[in-house]
């Protein structure tokens, strides 16, 4: 079963046992027939030894035996940019290239093991191998590369391409970045624009995509950055948070330049009140997502806007402004759209404008809400 088996870094104290595997490894190649890959003693112990000096080189470890080991390499290699024979499908995109695997006599899994790894990293994966390496050929194909030409390798040799373009996989190394430097932005906004505001949109939109050809980490992404521009006021947000994702150079380790084009007009056509549909799939899902229509929600986070940013008016004009608002937002011909038929928000807007048409019960909630927030200020 491969779920025992975790990932690691290798370390110098690893040399010894991952110098084993790569003889056994050599040995077995020998005993399939594959007579000219790994000759004259590749890879070298300095090899790896370089390999882990900058930070390249990973083992699969099993309780505390190393099991396997493997090169996993971010960025554009050479030696991949140019393919006879055939075609990179999207050679702008990122990509990491998986190198050197070798693994401990008697162990199985560690293949399945090291791409289920390596796809959870970057959005595209990359690999070749040997002509006479029929068993390598087999388990790559088998975990869904597509053969791509033949690319020669830094000896000349040549060797058989593959490339894996992951759908439906989140990254996690940029999954994390987010959670680490950007949801933490959400922190310094007003109560009804926090963090878990993001974190709604980014739940909400994360299951609207699946019911669309989309990737995962588009949809994130964008959610993650839709009101990031608040720093700089409502009126520009997010015109000023689209700037925000496009000024990020982190993100190009990801996302290729027409990828961030298009997040980029998503964020910005995310405002209910923009007046236009929005220009793709992506900003259709996180304006949808953005409008989580909670009745309660909607009221008590109008009642926190008021009190935020028009904090001298005295109750009775918060309540008229909180009854504008939602009249002109949400009522029957109100500005905002919807536009994903897969969401439930149609029968909760229906909720909603019953709410608003409702002037009675809507200020009975009002002023529960502005005593509960009131009170919430002044501590």
């Amino acid at each position: 079963m491969m779920q025992h088996y975790t990932i690691r870094r290798s370390t110098i104290g690893d040399i010894a046992e991952v110098m084993t595997l790569y003889d056994y490894s050599r040995q077995l190649m020998r005993k399939s027939g594959n007579k000219s890959q790994w000759v004259g003693g590749y890879p070298s112990e300095a090899l790896i030894r370089q390999d882990i000096a900058l930070g390249d080189s990973y083992v699969v470890v099993d309780e505390d035996l190393i099991v396997g080991v493997f090169a996993f390499i971010i960025g554009r290699d050479p030696t991949y940019e140019h393919v006879s024979g055939g075609e990179w499908n999207d050679d702008a995109r990122p990509y990491g290239t998986i190198h050197r695997m070798a693994r401990r006599e008697g162990v199985h899994g560690i293949f399945s093991a090291i791409v289920e790894w390596c796809r959870r990293q970057i959005r595209s994966l990359r690999i070749d191998t040997h002509e006479e390496n029929g068993i390598m050929q087999h388990l790559i194909e088998k975990h869904g590369f597509a053969y791509r030409g033949i690319i020669h390798v830094a000896d000349g040799t040549p060797r058989r391409a593959y490339q894996m373009e992951l759908t439906g996989v989140m990254c996690e190394p940029l999954r994390e970045y987010i959670e680490r430097t950007i949801l933490p932005r959400y922190e310094s906004f007003d109560s009804a624009h926090r963090r878990d505001h993001a974190e709604t949109v980014i739940r909400n939109s994360m299951a609207l995509g699946q019911h669309y050809d989309t990737d995962p980490n588009m949809v994130y992404t964008i959610a993650a950055y839709h009101d990031t521009g608040l720093c700089e006021g409502r009126e520009r947000h997010h015109i000023v948070s689209r700037q925000i994702l496009l000024a990020d150079n982190e993100l190009k380790r990801w996302f290729d330049d027409e990828e961030l084009a298009v997040m980029g007009d998503a964020v910005e056509d995310h405002r209910a009140s923009s007046g236009s549909a929005p220009r793709s799939l992506y900003g259709k899902i996180v304006a949808e997502a953005d409008r989580d229509i909670d009745s309660l929600k909607i009221v008590r986070r109008t009642v926190q806007y008021g009190l935020a940013h028009y904090g001298a008016l005295d109750k009775e004009t918060q309540w008229r402004r909180t009854q504008q608002h939602l009249e002109e937002k949400y009522g029957e011909h109100g500005y905002l759209k919807l536009w994903i038929p897969e969401s439930d928000n149609a029968e909760r807007l229906s909720q909603l404008r019953a709410l608003i048409a409702d002037k009675p019960r809507l200020q009975k909630l009002f002023e529960r809400i502005y005593a509960e927030e009131s009170r919430g200020q002044k501590v």
